[in-house]
């Protein structure tokens, strides 16, 4: 899904198993001390929101909403990263919300304007889908309804 949106990168570049199994490194050594730096968890929440497998960016999500609860001084960061999970799992309306929130504090957000654009795009994209399956669910249901009246005038 490429894009001309300079800022938008992040949505289409994904990290390697490789670069992720780093971070995970690093995150599971600390919880073995009994101790997770905030940066650590950020980076490995942020690497797992970049990866292409739909488990790693869900789990990449929940960590980073436990810094945003948990961490006031890392929400701002938190929150495109958030909504930037959100887009790549196709949740456009939590992508939505938590992008609107960081360009109410921040409305000149290069990063997250770029952002609500691809967010828009999937919510069009999401509506021409579920309008031709609608259309295709209204032709199947006329092509029956056209299927009983038929056979009702024949007997």
């Amino acid at each position: 899904m490429p894009t001309d949106l300079p800022y938008a990168a992040d949505a289409e570049v994904s990290l390697s198993y490789d670069e992720i199994e780093v971070l995970r490194l690093q995150y599971e050594k600390e919880l073995g001390q009994s101790h997770i730096t905030v940066q650590t968890k950020f980076n490995y929440a942020w690497g797992l929101v970049k990866s292409p497998v739909r488990e790693n960016q869900v789990e990449g999500v929940r960590l980073l909403q436990e810094i945003y609860r948990t961490e006031p001084s890392r929400r701002r960061e938190c929150l495109y990263y958030l909504a930037l999970g959100y887009y790549k799992m196709g949740n456009f309306t939590d992508a939505r919300s938590f992008n609107d929130l960081l360009l109410s504090r921040e409305p000149t957000n290069l990063q997250a304007q770029s952002l609500a654009s691809l967010i828009d795009k999937g919510v069009t994209r999401e509506g021409y889908v579920g309008m031709a399956l609608a259309g295709g669910v209204a032709a199947v249901g006329t092509l029956v309804i056209a299927g009983l009246i038929r056979r009702a005038t024949r007997k």
